[in-house]
C-alpha cells in the first residue's frame, strides 16, 4: 500500500518490524531504534517522529535500510538497531513537486495535506515539504484490578474511553551550493508545530468485603498540549582526491519548547445516591524546554589495496528545563499547591570518536571491523527537591561484519557489535504524572543506560530469499514497572533498569510471485524473549516463546488497478511484568493513476475486520490486573497525489545532521 499510505505504514510492513499503536517502533522483538532519514537522524521525539512519519507520504520513499547491526560510523545510540529512509533523488531541471490531500475517518475525520517543491538553478539545489496532517482516535480501555485486603478481595473495575486528537504542521526545507566539483556546502531547515486535545472519561465500580454497598469514582481528565520545534543543520562536503578521499561535517542545533495543561475532576460516593459524592481537583501545569547542539566530523580513506579506513569525532551538548507544576481542590474550593511539584533541570555532554577498517580476507570473503568511544557527563538537578543526580562513563563499542560470498546465489552474513541506549530526558525527572485517581506515573531520577550486545547471522539466496538467526543480550534493559499499594489500592508505572534481558530470534522473508499479476512477500518471525530482575521483595523471571507471521499481497489488475492485501498475527508476548494475548489484523488499498500517472487516487482500510484488539495482564507479586484495549484502528483512508515537473534532470541533495539526541525527547 505505498500509493496513499504513508512512510510510517511502511516501516511497520518491513521485515522484522512491529510498530505498535503509540508509534513505538520495534526491531526483533526488540525497542530502542534510532530512525534515519538519508543517512542523518531524525531530530524529534518519538511522538512527533511518529506524526512526522504519518504525514511523509510512502511515495516519496526510494529504500528503506534495515541495519540490525550497525557499524562504528553510526552513534552507538538505539539498541534494536537503526531504520535509514532514502527518499528518491528525481531528476528534473527546473521545477519538479507535488501535492497531496486526503484523510482518514475511523468514528472521527482527520484530514492530510502536503506540498513538495524541488528546484535547481545553476549551482544551487533547492527542496521544501510542508505537511500537515490530524492524528485522531478513540481509545476504548478496561482495566480490572485486584487488591489483596486483610477481610479477602477489593475489586475495580474500570471502563474509559479515551479521545486524542494531534494537529501537526511540519516544514522541512534544503539548500545546496556546489563550490565546485568537489565541494559542496549544504543548509538544512526544520520547524515543527503541534497542538493536542486529549480527553479520558472514566468510571470505576469498586466492590470490598467489608461494604455492604459498592462504591463508584467517575473521573474527567482534560488535557491540552502545545510544543513548537525548530532545527538548523550546516553541511560540508569535499572530495579531497581522486581515489574518493572524502571529508565530511555537521552542525546542528535544535530548540523544542513544550506546554501542557490537564485538569483532572473527580467524583466518589457509595451506593446509589451520586448526589451525595465528593468532589476533588488536580491540575498539572506543565512547561519544558530543550537547547539541543551537535557537531561532527567524517573521513574516508580508500587505500590503494581496495581496503577503506574511516575515523571521526563527534561532540553533542544538551539542556533541558522542566517545570512541573500541580495543585489541588477539593469541592469548588481554591487550588493549593501540592508537593509533588517540582523544577527539574538536565545537562548531557557527549564526546565520541571511533574508526572503522573495511578490507578483503579472498575474493569470497570480505570484513569490516570498527571501535567507537564514547564518554558521556550527565547530571540532573532536580530544584525542588534539592537531588542532584550525576553520571560519568565512558564506554567501547566494538562492532564487526563478515560476508562470505560461497556462490553467486548464495551468501552468508555475519555481524556482532556492542550498543547502548541512554533513557530519554523525562523519565529522569522525578515527576508525579495522574492519568486518574487510582493511576500514576512517576519519573526515575536513577535511571540509568541500558547497553545491549548483538550478534546475526543472515543466510541470503538468490539475493531475495533471506532467513537470519540472532541474539541479543541486554543489561540494565528499560521496562515498565507496576506497582501496588494495597492499603490505599492505587498503582503506580515507572520505567525501570531490569538486570538483564535476553532475545533470539529467527526471521524467513520468502517472496512468491504465483502469477504475473500476483506477488507476495512473506514473513515469519519466532522471539524467545527472557526477562530477569529483582523488583523489591521479588525476584522476576519470565520467558515467552513468541512469534509473528506477515504475508503481504500485490494484484495488477485490469485498467490500471492496483490491489494491495496484507494480513500480520502476532502471536502470545511477555514484555517485563505483563503478558500479551496474540492478536492480528488486516489492511487493504486500491489505487488507480489517470492523466499519464500524474494523479493517483488511492483508498485504503485499516483493520478491516476490528480485530487489532489488545489483551493484557500482570499478575506478578501482589499484582493481580488485567487491560482490554481497542483503538479506533479500523478505518478508511483517502489520498489524492498530482505530480507536476518542468524541465530536465538535476539531482537533490538532502542533509540533515546527526541527531540520536532527538530520538530521547519524549
Amino acid at each position: 500500500m505505498a500509493e496513499g499510505s504513508n512512510v510510517l505504514d511502511v516501516i511497520g510492513r518491513s521485515p522484522g518490524i512491529y510498530v505498535d499503536q503509540d508509534g513505538i517502533i520495534n526491531l526483533n522483538g526488540r525497542a530502542g531504534v534510532v530512525v534515519m532519514i538519508n543517512d542523518r537522524q531524525t531530530y524529534m521525539s518519538a511522538t512527533d517522529l511518529a506524526n512526522f512519519l504519518r504525514a511523509m507520504p510512502a511515495d516519496n520513499i526510494k529504500s528503506l535500510e534495515v541495519i540490525n547491526n550497525p557499524s562504528a560510523r553510526f552513534d552507538a545510540e538505539g539498541s534494536a538497531g537503526v531504520i535509514n529512509i532514502i527518499l528518491k533523488k528525481n531528476t528534473v531541471d527546473g521545477v519538479f513537486g507535488n501535492v497531496q490531500l486526503g484523510g482518514q475517518f475511523n468514528g472521527l475525520w482527520a484530514p492530510i495535506a502536503g506540498v513538495a517543491l524541488n528546484v535547481k538553478k545553476g549551482k544551487w539545489t533547492t527542496n521544501a515539504n510542508l505537511n500537515f496532517n490530524e492524528y485522531a482516535i478513540y481509545n476504548d480501555l478496561e482495566i480490572d484490578r485486584n487488591f489483596t485486603v486483610p477481610e479477602g478481595i477489593s475489586n475495580f473495575g474500570q471502563e474509559s474511553r479515551i479521545k486524542q486528537r494531534d494537529k501537526n504542521l511540519f516544514f522541512s526545507g534544503a539548500a545546496n551550493y556546489e563550490i565546485n566539483t568537489n565541494h559542496n556546502l549544504g543548509l538544512n531547515v526544520q520547524a515543527s508545530n503541534s497542538n493536542d486535545l486529549n480527553t479520558n472519561r472514566s468510571t470505576t465500580e469498586i466492590t470490598s468485603p467489608i461494604m455492604v454497598e459498592n462504591s463508584y469514582l467517575d473521573s474527567d481528565n482534560n488535557a491540552t498540549g502545545h510544543s513548537d520545534r525548530i532545527f538548523a543543520n550546516l553541511h560540508y562536503e569535499g572530495k579531497l582526491d581522486t581515489l574518493g578521499t572524502k571529508i565530511t561535517s555537521d552542525v546542528d542545533f535544535t530548540r523544542m519548547n513544550s506546554d501542557s495543561e490537564a485538569l483532572l475532576s473527580n467524583l466518589s460516593w457509595t451506593g446509589q445516591d451520586e448526589l451525595t459524592g465528593m468532589r476533588d481537583r488536580i491540575l498539572t501545569l506543565n512547561d519544558m524546554y530543550y537547547n539541543i547542539l551537535t557537531a561532527k566530523v567524517d573521513f574516508v580513506k580508500p587505500l590503494k589495496n581496495g581496503s577503506t579506513f574511516e575515523t571521526g569525532l563527534k561532540g553533542s551538548w544538551v539542556k533541558s528545563d522542566n517545570n512541573l507544576d500541580l495543585s489541588r481542590s477539593k469541592e469548588d474550593g481554591p487550588f493549593t499547591p501540592d508537593p509533588s511539584s517540582n523544577k527539574f533541570i538536565y545537562h548531557e555532554n557527549v564526546l565520541a570518536a571511533y574508526a572503522s577498517y573495511k578490507g578483503e580476507f579472498s575474493e569470497k570473503v570480505s570484513f569490516q571491523a570498527g571501535l567507537r568511544g564514547e564518554y558521556s557527563d550527565i547530571e540532573g538537578n532536580s530544584v525542588t527537591l534539592e537531588q542532584v543526580n550525576t553520571q560519568n562513563y565512558f564506554n567501547l563499542f566494538p562492532s564487526a561484519f563478515i560476508q562470505h560470498k560461497v556462490s553467486e546465489n548464495y551468501q552468508i552474513v555475519y555481524t556482532a557489535n556492542r550498543r547502548i541506549t541512554r533513557p530519554n530526558y523525562r523519565l529522569l525527572n522525578p515527576f508525579v504524572y495522574y492519568i486518574d485517581p487510582l493511576t500514576s506515573e512517576t519519573g526515575n531520577p536513577n535511571l540509568k543506560p541500558q547497553y545491549s550486545t548483538n550478534f546475526e547471522m543472515n543466510h541470503v539466496v538468490k539475493g531475495m530469499y533471506q532467513f537470519t538467526v540472532g541474539y541479543s543480550e541486554t543489561e540494565d534493559a528499560f521496562v515498565q514497572v507496576f506497582i501496588q499499594d494495597q492499603e490505599n489500592r492505587t498503582t503506580t508505572t515507572f520505567t525501570d533498569n531490569f538486570d538483564k534481558t535476553r532475545n533470539a530470534n529467527f526471521r524467513a522473508i520468502v517472496p512468491v510471485q504465483i502469477k504475473e499479476w500476483w506477488g507476495t512477500s512473506n514473513m515469519v518471525q519466532v522471539n524467545y524473549n527472557r526477562f530477569k530482575s529483582q523488583i523489591g521483595d521479588d525476584l522476576l523471571d519470565n520467558a515467552q516463546t513468541s512469534f509473528m507471521v506477515r504475508s503481504q499481497h500485490n494484484f495488477t489488475l485490469p485498467k490500471g488497478f492496483k490491489l494491495e492485501v496484507m494480513g500480520m498475527y502476532l502471536g502470545p508476548q511477555i514484555w517485563g511484568q505483563g503478558f500479551i494475548e496474540g492478536f492480528g489484523w488486516v489492511d487493504a488499498g486500491v489505487t488507480k493513476s489517470i492523466m499519464k500517472d500524474k494523479l493517483t487516487i488511492a483508498v485504503n482500510g485499516t483493520d478491516l475486520f476490528r480485530t487489532q484488539l489488545i489483551r493484557a495482564n500482570v499478575e506478578f507479586a501482589d499484582i493481580d490486573t488485567s487491560f482490554r484495549q481497542y483503538r479506533s484502528n479500523q478505518g478508511v483512508r483517502f489520498t489524492l497525489r498530482y505530480r507536476f515537473s518542468k524541465g530536465d534532470s538535476f539531482r537533490v541533495n538532502n542533509n540533515s545532521g546527526s541527531d540520536e539526541e532527538r530520538n530521547r525527547l519524549n
